[in-house]
């Protein structure tokens, strides 16, 4: 029986598809019966390391500006639809799930060509062209937000696909390592700031007004981007309380150390804010059609964050200093979050796939 994922470009569409391939090995699927397609980017390293079958297609992405290069996408993606159906049809047959990008059109064409059946998983709140498209054939449809069913109504709603830490994840059990990791006083309340691994200057700079505020009572935590990291490790070292690191590949620790945090509004900080119980303040990026300020939207209506526009970036560390001075408001936002947590999408998906497979 074949398993097999579409998931390409971003860590959005990978990791949750990472996520619901460990769960299928867990409960019981043999890992040499899974298979990912992807393009030449991140999901090249990352899903061998992982130690799944990893098939490369030639196919890529409509550029945004007006390019003849588009002119050869159709052709290309028939390509790799060709591609996709004939390494499927050497294989015993299952089902396929994509995770948007690039490479779900030509993947889900595939699986078509044989009469295999696919399901969607749409991590984010808007969902993607790609999801659009294909949404129409596909067996089951699931979305990890309820503003997607705007766009995908006859989508299941069960969150996004995260590691198995999140879904066990026990603040009070690991909060003292986590501390120490990053040798922060432990009788200090923690400010955890991240913009994704390549980091994001808007939150950078409202981080370095935030360690420079007077009388601050409270530690950082600052996940700084691989980019940014030697100017602002340069400029913490001279600074108490005021821990950095370029990246962290166990957010979970990051999360148990944080008793509030600074982050953007990508799906998957979303869906682990809301599965760790961690008050924020999230900035959504300005960009596409505002995807990320929907991707908050149900976890600001809980009152588990607090929503900021980028053109008012500059409130942001009052915003901060207050919150992390008030306990209270802190344990309502912790329930808030804690009551729009999904972390068992993945076991909810690979159940759903075995049951398509086993049909």
């Amino acid at each position: 029986m074949t398993f097999a994922f579409a998931a390409a470009g971003t860590g959005g569409h990978i990791h949750p598809a990472l996520a619901v391939a460990r769960s299928l090995v867990s409960s019981g699927v043999d890992a040499d019966d899974i298979l990912f397609f992807g393009g030449d980017r991140l999901e090249m390293r990352v899903v061998p390391d992982a130690g799944f079958e990893f098939v490369q297609l030639d196919v890529r992405g409509l550029k945004r500006s007006l390019t003849v290069d588009n002119l050869t996408i159709p052709t290309m993606v028939r390509r790799a639809a060709a591609d996709v159906a004939s390494t499927l049809r050497g294989r015993p047959p299952g089902v396929l799930t994509v995770f948007g990008g690039y490479v779900s059109v030509p993947a889900a064409m595939g699986a078509q060509k044989i009469a295999m059946p696919f399901v969607i998983h749409e991590q984010n709140a808007v969902p993607g062209v790609a999801n659009r498209y294909v949404a129409r054939r596909a067996k089951r449809t699931f979305v990890a937000f309820a503003p997607a069913l705007k766009r995908l109504k006859r989508a299941d709603v069960v969150g996004n696909p995260l590691d198995r830490a999140f879904e066990d994840f026990d603040r009070a059990q690991i909060r003292s390592s986590a501390l120490r990791r990053y040798g922060l006083d432990p009788d200090r309340p923690v400010v955890g700031v991240f913009g994704g691994s390549l980091g994001a200057q808007a939150l950078n700079e409202a981080t370095v007004a935030l360690a420079s505020a007077e009388g601050r009572s409270f530690s950082i935590l600052h996940l700084t981007g691989v980019d940014h990291h030697a100017h602002l490790a340069r400029r913490a070292r001279d600074v108490p309380h005021w821990a950095t690191e370029a990246f962290e590949e166990e957010m979970t620790l990051f999360y148990a150390a944080s008793d509030l945090v600074l982050s953007r509004s990508g799906a998957l900080t979303v869906s682990e804010l809301a599965a760790t119980g961690t008050p924020s303040v999230v900035v959504p990026l300005p960009a596409g059609k505002g995807y990320q300020a929907m991707n908050a939207h149900d976890l600001e209506r809980a009152g588990g964050t607090v929503v900021v526009g980028q053109d008012r970036i500059g409130e942001v560390p009052d915003i901060l200093a207050r919150l992390i001075g008030n306990p209270e408001q802190l344990a309502a936002m912790r329930d808030g979050a804690r009551s729009v947590a999904k972390p068992d999408a993945a076991r909810r998906v690979a159940s759903a796939l075995r049951e398509i497979a086993d049909a």
